[in-house]
This record gives C-alpha cells, sequence and structure tokens, in this order.
C-alpha cells in the first residue's frame, strides 16, 4: 500500500481559513469560492452544481469503477424566525443542535441589506434582574433571543435596519488551535474533514501519485439538512467514502486520535467490502484505528444512496468531543484521515465488476460463511 507524507502546516492552514468563513447551509457561496480555488491552485478543474456544490476529478487509469472522497462545506447556523417587539430577533436553528449550545455564542446577522454583529442571549439573561429564574428557565431555541448590536429597542427600528424574517445567522468558530494539538471550534463538523481531504490531494498532487481509477473530490453544501449528495455523484463513481465528525462519547468508542471507522449509523450498516478494506489499509498502513457505531447519526453516504446513487458507501471519522456543541479534536486525526485517504485513492481495485453500473454474477462479491480464509473485497 502507499501512505503518502501529509504536510501538517498546509492542513492547518487550510483549517483556519475554512473556520474563518461563515458558511451555515443556505450560506455557502464564499465557502465554495475559497475551496474551488484552493482546487484549482492543485491542479484540478473544478465544475459546480447550480447551487454550488464541487467536482473536482483527478484522473487515474480508467474513467469507469471512480472512486469519490466526500465532506460537506455547510455549517450548523440559525434564521431569524420573527423579529421581536422588543427589536431583538427570535431564531430558529439550521441543521439539528441544542439551544444550550447558541446561548453566549456571538454571531454575524446577514441580511439582504448588510451584516450586523449580535449575541444570543437566553431570555432572562441577568441574575440580578431574575435571580434564580436564569438557572430554571427552560432550555429551547423557544428561550433564546438575539441581541443585535445597534441602536434598535423595537420592532420598526429593527426593520429599518434591513434584518428581517428568514435572514441567515452564522455562528462565531471561536477558534483556538493549541500548541499540543488540540483543536477547539464550532464547526468543526466538516470543516475539519474538508481540510484533511485537500492535505490528501496536495501530498498527492506532490508525490504525483497515480491511482488505478479517477477520483472524485466531492464537497457538498446541505448535509446538515440532509440533502447533501444528492445532486453531486456521477453515473462512473462505484464506491464512495465519507469524511466526517465521529463522536467521542460515554457509550462510543470513537477516539480524537487515529481514524474511527463507521460501521453503522441510524441508516444500517456501510458497504462490507468497502469497510473492510478500509480497516485493512489501516492495519497494513499502522494508521491507528478504531471502530464505532453511530446510532443518531447520518453522512452525506446517506443522502446519496437515498437519492438512488448505486454505489458502495462508507464512512471515516475524526473523534469529536462535544459534537454539535463546542467542538475539540486533536491534529493526530486528522493526520490519519488524510494518510487513509491517499492510501485508499492509490489501492488496487479489486472488484473488477464494479466498473460496470449492472452485470452478471460473474465476480460478485463473497462474505465469508467459513473460517476466514484471508480474502479481501472492495470497490
Amino acid at each position: 500500500m502507499t501512505k503518502l507524507s501529509i504536510d501538517t502546516g498546509y492542513l492547518a492552514a487550510q483549517l483556519k481559513a475554512l473556520l474563518s468563513i461563515d458558511s451555515p447551509t443556505g450560506f455557502t457561496d464564499t465557502v465554495v469560492r475559497h475551496v474551488s480555488r484552493e482546487l484549482e491552485q492543485l491542479g484540478m478543474s473544478v465544475e459546480l452544481t447550480r447551487r454550488g456544490a464541487i467536482r473536482a476529478v483527478r484522473q487515474g487509469s480508467r474513467r469507469q469503477g471512480a472512486r469519490a472522497i466526500i465532506t460537506h462545506l455547510d455549517t450548523l447556523g440559525a434564521q431569524v424566525k420573527r423579529v421581536k417587539e422588543n427589536g431583538r430577533l427570535e431564531l430558529v436553528p439550521i441543521g439539528h443542535w441544542s439551544s444550550r449550545f447558541a446561548e453566549g455564542a456571538r454571531a454575524n446577522i446577514y441580511s439582504y441589506e448588510g451584516r450586523h454583529r449580535g449575541s444570543i442571549l437566553p431570555l432572562m439573561a441577568s441574575g440580578h434582574t431574575f435571580n434564580d429564574g436564569v438557572d430554571t428557565q427552560p432550555v429551547d431555541w423557544a428561550h433564546i433571543e438575539l441581541r443585535i448590536d445597534a441602536r434598535t429597542t423595537s420592532k420598526a427600528e429593527t426593520l429599518a435596519l434591513g434584518i428581517d424574517i428568514g435572514d441567515i445567522v452564522a455562528i462565531d468558530p471561536e477558534t483556538e488551535f493549541m500548541d499540543n494539538g488540540f483543536i477547539v471550534s464550532r464547526h468543526l463538523d466538516d470543516k475539519a474533514g474538508v481540510a484533511a481531504s485537500l492535505a490528501a490531494l496536495e501530498a498527492m498532487e506532490r508525490a504525483q501519485a497515480r491511482t488505478p481509477v479517477d477520483i472524485h473530490w466531492l464537497f457538498t453544501i446541505a448535509e446538515e439538512v440532509g440533502v447533501g449528495a444528492t445532486a453531486i455523484v456521477a453515473p462512473e463513481v462505484a464506491s464512495m467514502v465519507a469524511v466526517d465528525n465521529g463522536t467521542t462519547a460515554p457509550g462510543q468508542n470513537s477516539s480524537e486520535f487515529g481514524v474511527t471507522i463507521a460501521m453503522a449509523d441510524q441508516t444500517g450498516p456501510f458497504d462490507y467490502h468497502l469497510t473492510k478494506k478500509l480497516i485493512d489499509l489501516c492495519r497494513d498502513g499502522d494508521i491507528p484505528m478504531q471502530r464505532d457505531i453511530f446510532r443518531f447519526y447520518r453522512s452525506d453516504s446517506a443522502s446519496a444512496v437515498e437519492a438512488g446513487h448505486d454505489v458502495r458507501t462508507a464512512l471515516i471519522a475524526f473523534g469529536v468531543d462535544a459534537s454539535h456543541g463546542y467542538e475539540r479534536i486533536h491534529m493526530d486525526a486528522l493526520v490519519s484521515i488524510a494518510e487513509l485517504i491517499t492510501a485508499y485513492v492509490t489501492s488496487p481495485l479489486e472488484i473488477k465488476r464494479d466498473i460496470e453500473e449492472i452485470s452478471g454474477m460473474s465476480g460478485f462479491t463473497e462474505q465469508p460463511s467459513a473460517p476466514h480464509d484471508g480474502s479481501s473485497g472492495e470497490g
């Protein structure tokens, strides 16, 4: 197998740049432009869907039976649900996350007229005023509001600022890169995956690595609302590896170090043969790895299959502590992810029938029903 050397400086620089760009679902044009420019710097030709999902194809020895590496550019966020009589804003979430993690956040409000700053606060935000009510008020989106940093104390004054229902609210990432390798920030899901994917591609270009089939580098823009890969997977793609976060929490086996191989999520098991190949590549390449199952989680792979794409899917994850909250990861996991990507895309094509969309029984895969004989398969 070929495990390429990853430029950690490049990886960190890309992650910092990505985290500095607001990109909640529905507001991704700027981050799409940034990633498209970076792909072009790496020698890729970029194609965009109408709404901005990205495809960049790195040519291999064969077009059919292509492999895809997929990440998503969109993050959690919020929208203005109502302009309140006191001039503050009621919010609804973009994506699935608790208002508990919105409380205290600084944010940008993007109206059609421009950008404003503000803070997200509980309705009872002052102990000097509400005493124990600060601690006993419910935790939900109906019990927080966005205070705008502008002269407004009424609905009319806020509307006069150009702020109205439906405006996008982007949450500040509050990013910190620590000397011991830990990275603390909102929106590491999935900008850390994007950075690892770009770092893998940079390593391949630097090494002039060859692949047995074309590699499609895919970046989606609506994963957080479940749409994701519905309209970006080309017919020639036979297998797709999603890169996303894995949850390090009680009852989970994920880690902030090494690669977490997802065996299943809420949509069911990932492809047996593709997942086994990734595990074998980790073992053969001495890439730290652990397995996990996520019961309340889905990724781009689910939206691709639900859209009717007949592709093998797998998920490789970087462990995130407090996912969809105040997230933390470690650079070790991102480097391991990037190494595994390079090993996978350069590895031999073993299931030859995957070159065809439809074929007969010849060469069809076989799952073991007898003692292990050492064979392996994948697309």
